[in-house]
């Protein structure tokens, strides 16, 4: 199953290069580093506020993930700089993918 399919069912996977084992984003097929196929991983990962606005009652968050890439992630909570968070919910809506952390 492809990232997309597994993000339209909830699941959040990050997609690794099986060859350098590096994290590749966006998700692809194959690693931009050295053409290796990429494979999809669910595993316990770190993920970390870096910077977030507010909205009306909503808070935006950039979260970065294994000092690797970032998303943007809503989150109901008044987040912290630095908070180590995980993903509680994700999907795509819209052709649009959608984060929220806690």
């Amino acid at each position: 199953m492809s990232f997309e399919e597994n993000l339209s069912k909830g699941q959040f996977l990050i997609p690794k290069c099986t060859q350098c084992k590096k994290i590749i984003w966006p998700s692809s097929d194959y690693c931009s580093y050295c053409f290796g196929k990429i494979e999809l991983k669910k595993q316990d990962f770190e993920a970390k506020i870096v910077e977030f606005s507010k909205k009306n009652d909503d808070y935006f968050c950039l979260v970065e993930i294994e000092n690797s890439f970032r998303i943007i992630a809503k989150t109901y909570q008044t987040p912290t700089i630095g908070k180590i968070v995980s993903i509680s919910k994700c999907g795509i809506k819209d052709r649009d993918y959608f984060f929220e952390i806690n």
